[in-house]
Formats: C-alpha cells, structure tokens, sequence
C-alpha cells in the first residue's frame, strides 16, 4: 500500500469526482499529492480526505498558473514525479449553438493546459524519471452528436500522449491517457451545465449504451491512474487505456 511513499504528484481538477478519488487513492498508497481547481472551498474540503494531500487554486488553462502549480509543489516537497491532467471542460453544443468563448474553454483546459503544465513539469520530471496520466474520454476516438469539439479536444490530447510518449522515452518520462467513459460524478450537472432532470435523462441513455449496463465510479478509473503511474507498468507508455465499460466498442 506504500508503492507511491516519498513519490509526489500534482492532481488538476482535484476537488471532486474522478481527480478527487486520484489524489486519494494516491496519497493512500504514500504520495503526496497537490489537487487544484478554481473553487478554494471545495479544495479545502477534498484536501482533508488525507494528510498527505494539499491544495491550491489554480487554472490550468493559463500559463502563469501552471508555472505556480509546478513551483508550490517543488517549494513544499523538493521533487515532481507524476503529473495527471484531469481537470476538463465541455459542453453538448451543436454546431448551430456554437459558442466561441465555450470553444475555447473547452480548447483551453483539454489541450493548452496540459500542454502548458507539461512544459513547467518537465526539468522536474526528467529528473524523477517521472510519468504523467492524461484523463481523455471514450469521445475521443467516438463520434458524438453535440459533442464535436469536446471530442476533437480528447483527440488532441490523446495525440499529445502519444507524441509526448516518443519525445520523452529516452529520459525516460512515461505518457499515458485513460479514455473515460460516462461515470458517477458532477459533470453533467457542472460541466455541461445541465439541470438535474436532464442529467438523469443523459444518464439513463448512457447506461442503455454501454455493453455493461452502467455508469463507471470515480474510484475504477482512479485505481488505474495508480496502475499506469507504478513502476511495475514501467515499460508501458503512449498508451491511452479504454475504461469505459465496453462504449468505445460500438
């Protein structure tokens, strides 16, 4: 259960759902973890799920706060070892309801805040050896109605994993992705805006679609954050693992 002790790790999006269960299931296993996100209160409350995690407010999507993430958590521990890029922004959006100011949220946190992290990351993590986690989606690779630019940003971010992967094997800093698919947690009420009755009408048309007959839980793809980040996955990299219950098949 100490696989990840004195290992250090920053969580974006960590406040809740799916980068809540990460940083936790992390710090259980020895990590310190730094969560951030734009709500301080909702961080406050994830960060007293364990001693081992901190928090900060931050925004991922722009470049002097990816460079305060980096230098928070090399002030308070000394070292970096593992980035994952959770924190996400969508929206169901068809093209005649298209919203520039969404376009580029949705641009600005899947792609150019990984992206921007990466960079500060980097000196850091090439002398961990470290490894990095993107969080993509089942859409990423699966056309959705409403969902073209969120599913063009997961694309991205899944070509980011694998051309990061071939640039940094010979450090060696290992990238990976999860491509997500529907799970328990605040994002269609949050992200998408949604109201409560028409997020339980999304849900019950996920769960009719997907082979295994039900949404996934925050901890299923947090525990395979900690599988692709352990160093017994040490020769696996530029990977973009499916969790999704079998959707990306059909």
């Amino acid at each position: 259960m100490s696989v990840f002790r004195n290992k250090v790790a920053i969580v974006t999006g960590g406040s809740a759902g799916i980068g809540r269960s990460i940083a936790l299931q992390l710090a259980s296993r020895g990590a310190h973890v730094l969560i951030t996100g734009r709500r301080a209160g909702r961080l406050e409350e994830a960060a007293m799920d364990h001693t081992n995690i901190g928090s900060m407010v931050a925004d991922t999507s722009k470049a002097n706060d990816a460079i305060r993430t980096v230098s928070q958590v090399i002030e308070r521990w000394g070292r970096l070892d593992l980035l994952v890029n959770n924190a996400g922004a969508g929206a169901l959006m068809n093209i005649s309801e298209l919203n520039a100011n969404r376009m580029v949220d949705i641009f600005s946190t899947n792609v150019f805040g990984p992206s921007l992290l990466m960079k500060a990351a980097l000196p850091y993590l090439k002398e961990s050896c470290g490894s990095v986690v993107n969080i993509s989606s089942t859409y990423g690779s699966k056309p959705g109605a409403g969902l073209s630019h969120y599913g063009a940003s997961k694309a991205a971010l899944e070509y980011l994993t694998r051309a990061w992967a071939l640039e940094f094997a010979h450090i060696p800093i290992r990238v990976n992705a999860i491509a997500v698919g529907p799970t328990d947690s605040e994002a269609l009420t949050g992200m998408r805006g949604l109201s409560a009755e028409q997020a339980e009408g999304v849900k019950e048309h996920e769960r009719a679609q997907i082979p295994l007959r039900r949404r996934g839980s925050p901890d299923e793809i947090a525990r395979w954050v900690t599988i692709l980040a352990d160093e017994s996955s040490s020769w696996i990299t530029g990977q973009v693992v499916g969790v999704d219950g079998g959707l990306g098949l059909i």
